[in-house]
């Protein structure tokens, strides 16, 4: 699944095109480095993202196409943030 998708999905930013945006700007780091939106998310990566004045470091556990809002929270695990 492509980068800006699942942040979207897993709801770790709100809107796909912000989640885009973020990646243009170099605000979101897999494995520690940029990453492009369309980078193909994996189960183990380690993502850091640069929002606003919060920094938050997640793990990703699972890639799920959809996600209900009571599971969007399993398909990570926050690491630092």
């Amino acid at each position: 699944m492509r980068l800006d998708k699942y942040l979207k999905v897993s709801r770790i930013i709100k809107r796909r095109t912000i989640a885009n945006e973020a990646c243009d700007a170099g605000r979101v780091l897999v494995n520690g480095k940029p990453a492009r939106a369309s980078y193909d998310v994996k189960v183990g990566d380690v993502l850091e993202l640069q929002l606003g004045s919060r920094a938050i470091k997640v793990e990703v556990t699972a890639v799920n196409e959809y996600a209900k809002k009571e599971d969007a929270g399993d398909l990570y695990r926050v690491l630092e943030g």
